[in-house]
């Protein structure tokens, strides 16, 4: 049995053209709505690998950032090191300042600060701001005017904010 086309009738019987007619329709109608059916399925394939590939985008970001994060978390007792020797060589005398090993650690800490700000690292450490305590840990306390405000009297150790984030609170002593 062969396919019926309507070049077969020549105009010999209009109901069977107008029966090809109809089937021709309905199989274009089909494969058109198959076609749509598949177009939409690549679509929505397309905006399901989208959405992947932003998700495994930040995924490594966050996970880039946090290692950031936790590596200069355990770099801070290093910088703590550093305050300290700068501080010790702040009180010493004038000649003792002056040696080449004074030097290059005031340098060496200078370097290692200005390297981890440039990368998102803010220090927290002055004295007469306002008492916050999502940045500063309260290990002390001052009578003040009685004004009721507080504010950071003294700093104990500083603190880290890594990229806006609290890295470490700094441990103040609180007046008011």
């Amino acid at each position: 049995m062969s396919d019926v086309t309507s070049n077969e009738f020549d105009g010999e019987n209009p109901e069977a053209e107008d029966i090809v007619l109809e089937a021709e329709e309905v199989l274009l109608s089909e494969a058109e709505r198959e076609r749509d059916e598949y177009l939409d399925a690549l679509r929505r394939l397309q905006a399901d690998f989208e959405n992947y590939r932003k998700r495994v985008a930040r995924t490594a970001e966050e996970t880039a950032g946090r290692a950031a994060a936790d590596l200069v978390g355990k770099l801070l007792p290093v910088l703590d090191a550093l305050d300290l020797a700068q501080a010790h060589f702040g009180a010493a005398e004038t000649a003792e300042l002056e040696s080449l090993e004074a030097k290059a650690l005031v340098q060496a800490r200078s370097l290692l600060i200005d390297t981890l700000a440039k990368e998102g690292l803010v220090r927290i450490d002055r004295a007469g701001d306002a008492f916050d305590p999502q940045v500063h840990d309260a290990v002390a306390h001052l009578e003040g005017d009685g004004d009721g405000s507080q504010v950071v009297d003294d700093i104990l150790r500083a603190g880290y904010l890594w990229k806006g984030a609290v890295l470490r609170p700094a441990m103040v002593r609180v007046k008011g």
